[in-house]
């Protein structure tokens, strides 16, 4: 799975309408272009696929005040919405060594209701336990990594790894049970998103000459 899938049609989706420069800039705004895949010709790429995948619609809108092709505004369709729900829900529970998945996922846990989400959770939990006792089935974590000799140390990093996710989701399952969040059917949910023309103090460049205002 890829991470900028999900990120992308979530951007678009919480705007409602968006152009390419929009979703960079939400991307960035939300630092993904330094912990995902998030990079600015992913991001067209990805609208451009999408949209002739139906999860998306391709809006063509007045022409570029810069002279370059009318800028596009893409939103999401019912496929679209259906693929994103699907894809956030898939990757809430998967137990991936790949982060800019879960935190993709992460980003968009409000978009879902809250016991769902818990239960979501609480199965990524019971996953990353079924990984590490069939991991240590042959691996004693308590023996130390020297048992394998150095490829030992692969074993402890992944140990490790699965035992702070775990700890980590115990965690906001924690917060989420306690009320933390606005959730869907709790109201209006904070998302985050920069408005129109608003000034990114993260964007790393110019626009795309199809965004241009």
């Amino acid at each position: 799975m890829s991470a900028i899938r999900l990120l992308v049609l979530g951007a678009v989706r919480q705007h409602g309408r968006a152009h390419g420069y929009q979703v960079r800039n939400d991307l960035e705004y939300w630092g993904a272009h330094e912990w995902s895949n998030a990079k600015p010709g992913s991001i067209y790429h990805a609208l451009k696929q999408m949209a002739k995948q139906g999860l998306l619609h391709a809006h063509e809108v007045a022409p570029s005040t810069a002279g370059g092709p009318p800028r596009t505004e893409y939103e999401i369709t019912d496929k679209g919405t259906e693929e994103f729900l699907r894809l956030l829900r898939e990757s809430l529970v998967a137990y991936d060594q790949k982060m800019d998945i879960q935190s993709a996922a992460i980003g968009f846990i409000v978009d879902l209701r809250r016991q769902e989400v818990v239960d979501l959770l609480k199965e990524r939990i019971r996953r990353i336990e079924e990984w590490r006792a069939a991991v240590t089935e042959h691996y004693i974590p308590e023996d130390g990594p020297e048992q394998l000799g150095h490829i030992g140390e692969i074993m402890n990093l992944w140990v490790h790894t699965a035992d702070s996710d775990a700890t980590w989701t115990r965690g906001l399952i924690e917060r989420i049970e306690a009320g933390a969040y606005t959730f869907a059917g709790e109201g209006e949910p904070f998302v985050g998103v920069l408005a129109e023309g608003q000034e990114n103090p993260y964007a790393t460049g110019e626009p795309h000459p199809g965004d241009a205002r």
